[in-house]
């Protein structure tokens, strides 16, 4: 894919996944995992070459997996609904987007998610 695109696209999945409330940003096994109260929403690990990430896709699970690069989160985490993803310059941003957004909602308490339809998100 090459670093402008890949730094470009990490860049806005870590921006959108830190807008959303009561999110923090860890950094275990040398990647980036975005927590909202504890609980991982997205793992990302951006290399200068590769980016990937994973998130929860109840609803979406199907659609993620039809793209290329995409598979079954290891760990026994695919069979959960998690789903890594390995976008390129190609790969709809707004898509991206939807499936972070999808992965806070599978993850967040309902009282966080409260947050969000108080600010009409």
């Amino acid at each position: 894919m090459g670093r402008p695109a890949t730094a470009a696209i990490a860049k806005k999945l870590r921006s959108h996944a830190l807008a959303y409330p009561e999110t923090t940003e860890a950094f275990p096994w040398g990647e980036s995992a975005f927590k909202v109260k504890g609980k991982t929403f997205v793992f990302m690990r951006a290399d200068p070459d590769d980016l990937s990430f994973s998130v929860k896709l109840p609803i979406s699970q199907k659609q993620a997996l039809a793209l290329p690069g995409s598979e079954p989160t290891h760990y026994g985490l695919g069979a959960k609904g998690w789903v890594t993803l390995r976008p390129t310059a190609k790969t709809s941003i707004n898509v991206l987007l939807a499936f972070v957004d999808e992965s806070y909602r599978a993850i967040a308490p309902k009282r966080v998610l409260e947050e969000l339809v108080k600010k009409g998100a």
